[in-house]
């Protein structure tokens, strides 16, 4: 019993308006029939693929396109800090690298976190990005009683971008012209020197006060808001010292304003190798800070690896050289973004100890 439509299609075929005469007549009446019956069936199964086709067809993902408009960079420090200096190479290099604009935006305070809460409430999409240091994961939420964000989890690191060593440097009018002098002197008047910082919890504060528990010395702390604006008084003499970055260090060891004692890092520094490592004179101490790149969490994988590998080739290129010697800086080790959460959970282990250790809070 043949349906409707099978019969719309026989009754097709045994027309000559339907279908030629010669052709009509040279196939066999039954295999006539049969094709007649069959291709309705052809049709109908083709039709339903076609709205299978349409109907399943993915929407394009917005991630596919990017960057397709403007990136802001978002900087937890001062303009013309370390990190901001960094920051606007990095912005420099992407907009050459991808045709796209970068603004740098600077939101300091709460030793980072300030600008890690903006980044971590933004849309995940790769268009707000942020430049985090070692503080922002591994030691201000360590420091802080309430923080108000768990880096970790609220914020995803794509990739280290420098390492910081910084410099213990004194005011020329000090009684010691190296760690053993100076180790002696502050030995002979406890409580009578000072040292300035960039801020309670900063690098600079916990660099000098695990350098203190160590050797057990008395020198007083006087924090600072930010690294530039302490460097007057050490430049006067009003302070006596202070861990410094390798931008405020060079130039001022380099004319004799200020004196070089040793570095931070236990490896001889390539930036100012005639200032030697404190592990020389204090063996085990190898503390250094770290820069990175960062955006919220949950960000498109795609985009990830998009921003993992512009870092990646970026840090093989002479205008990465370049921006590691006017910031003071040394060049940091690839690291994929899958290694990222290891690389943290590593560097909040290694920091945990120290920080107890210095009694040092932020609140």
């Amino acid at each position: 019993m043949h349906t409707t439509i099978e019969h719309t299609f026989c009754n097709f075929f045994k027309t000559t308006k339907g279908f030629s005469v010669s052709l009509r007549n040279s196939i066999p009446s039954k295999r006539l029939h049969l094709l007649a019956c069959i291709l309705p069936l052809l049709f109908s199964h083709a039709h339903l693929q076609a709205q299978e086709i349409k109907t399943s067809a993915p929407i394009a993902d917005a991630s596919s396109t990017y960057p397709n408009k403007t990136i802001k960079l978002i900087v937890p420090f001062i303009p013309g800090s370390l990190v901001d200096v960094m920051a606007r190479a990095l912005a420099e290099e992407l907009q050459t690298s991808w045709k796209t604009s970068v603004v740098v935006d600077n939101k300091a305070g709460a030793s980072t976190l300030l600008a890690a809460k903006i980044v971590a409430s933004s849309p995940a999409d790769g268009y707000t990005l942020f430049l985090p240091t070692v503080t922002t994961f591994s030691m201000a939420p360590q420091l802080m009683s309430k923080p108000g964000i768990d880096p970790s989890k609220e914020l995803t690191l794509i990739a280290k971008l420098a390492v910081t060593n910084l410099y213990l440097t004194i005011h020329p009018s000090f009684a010691a012209k190296n760690m053993r002098e100076w180790i002696e002197e502050v030995r002979k008047n406890p409580g009578k020197f000072s040292y300035g910082s960039s801020g309670n919890g900063s690098p600079q504060h916990i660099f000098m006060e695990i350098l203190k528990k160590q050797l057990n010395l008395d020198i007083i702390h006087i924090p600072y808001k930010g690294s530039n604006s302490g460097m007057l008084d050490l430049l006067s003499g009003k302070v006596d010292m202070s861990f410094i970055d390798g931008a405020l260090a060079g130039p001022n060891i380099k004319s004799g304003a200020l004196i070089g004692l040793g570095s931070s890092m236990s490896k001889r520094s390539t930036l100012l190798p005639n200032v030697p490592p404190i592990s020389e004179t204090v063996p085990g101490y190898d503390w250094s800070g770290w820069l990175g790149f960062a955006g919220p969490s949950n960000m498109p994988p795609h985009v990830l690896e998009m921003l993992s590998d512009f870092v990646k080739r970026y840090q093989a290129t002479p205008a990465y050289a370049a921006m590691l010697e006017k910031g003071g800086i040394e060049p940091a080790e690839y690291i994929k973004v899958a290694d990222m959460p290891r690389f943290i959970q590593n560097e909040n282990r290694r920091w945990a100890p120290a920080i107890k250790a210095s009694g040092a809070t932020v609140d």
